[in-house]
């Protein structure tokens, strides 16, 4: 059955897979976005564009909601980028003030949307060490500290204030999206052409990573199953170090894999948020494995072979 959904922030990695997914099945698209006229000319076929401002409870976009039965909610700066503190507070607002204003918009509708998917990111946990014995982290496992997982917890705490109005909320904790359109894959992929590719650090730290087509499923699934709520991790269930991860692009490529980014260079890249990429997580999709999500890359090869013969 047709369903009306919006989507914010579907201009990014992500958005686009979803959305097309979506327009596939029939649905009635709506997608908020701080530019629509440029959103229109990326992603045609929904049915309305609206401006969209993460800092303001209303506008245009408040009265698109009504009728709404789900909200898919992608907003938010990127993250691999250089940390100012301008830029951190960027990161912080994107996220948690655009969920906060969201769902207190949703609060005032005459009918409330059936359910919200907010996404949310792995950072929640925040780093472990480069050894590998460290333990895995589940949807159970503690926050960490450190200002990725803070802006997660407040992130994940502003979303979670729709169940108290019936709003069935799904939080998810999405790793290293592999995409050839972006994210880590897409970075890697020039030096490897040129044969000059390798490990971003040590090679040492944990990859939690993810193929675009199971994470655009991971988005859909609280959607087509009433019962899928909280957090999920959306992480493929065989998390590599970052060596064997670089190691698996090198023999997709027919390339060498010797030549790692030393953590300095990341550094001098992007600034603080070089901890975001050069540290890791050993994180794996407990909820999605009991609740019978069934991936179709859970393995890194495959993976890694599919998005390289089909540019995704």
């Amino acid at each position: 059955m047709s369903k009306k959904i919006v989507i914010t922030g579907a201009t990014g990695l992500l958005g686009p897979a979803i959305f097309e997914q979506l327009k596939k099945e029939g649905h009635e698209l709506v997608l908020f976005s701080r530019n629509p006229k440029s959103a229109q000319s990326k992603l045609l076929g929904a049915k309305q564009y609206v401006a969209w401002d993460a800092a303001s409870r209303n506008g245009e976009w408040k009265n698109a909601l009504e009728g709404t039965d789900v909200v898919i909610h992608l907003a938010g700066v990127p993250v691999a980028e250089r940390w100012s503190e301008e830029y951190k507070k960027a990161i912080y607002d994107s996220r948690v003030e655009g969920t906060r204003n969201l769902v207190a918009a949703m609060a005032e509708l005459k009918k409330k949307p059936e359910v919200l998917i907010s996404s949310s990111a792995i950072g929640y946990y925040g780093t472990q060490p480069q050894s590998m014995d460290v333990p895995a982290l589940t949807e159970s496992s503690p926050a960490g500290s450190d200002f990725l997982a803070k802006v997660c917890v407040d992130w994940e705490a502003e979303a979670l204030k729709a169940e108290s109005f019936g709003v069935r909320t799904a939080l998810i904790r999405t790793g290293i999206v592999l995409s050839t359109k972006g994210g880590a894959l897409g970075k890697m992929l020039m030096p490897f052409r040129f044969f000059v590719g390798g490990p971003l650090g040590t090679g040492k730290q944990w990859v939690s990573w993810i193929h675009i087509d199971d994470e655009t499923e991971v988005f859909l699934y609280p959607m087509k199953n009433p019962r899928i709520r909280g957090a999920m991790n959306a992480v493929a269930p065989t998390p590599i170090t970052m060596q064997a991860f670089a190691e698996a692009v090198g023999h997709a490529l027919s390339r060498p894999s010797l030549f790692p980014v030393p953590k300095f260079v990341l550094q001098a890249m992007l600034g603080e948020a070089a901890d975001a990429v050069g540290e890791g997580q050993k994180v794996i999709p407990q909820a999605l494995l009991e609740n019978g999500f069934s991936f179709r890359f859970p393995e890194i090869e495959a993976a890694v072979r599919d998005l390289l013969s089909y540019d995704k």
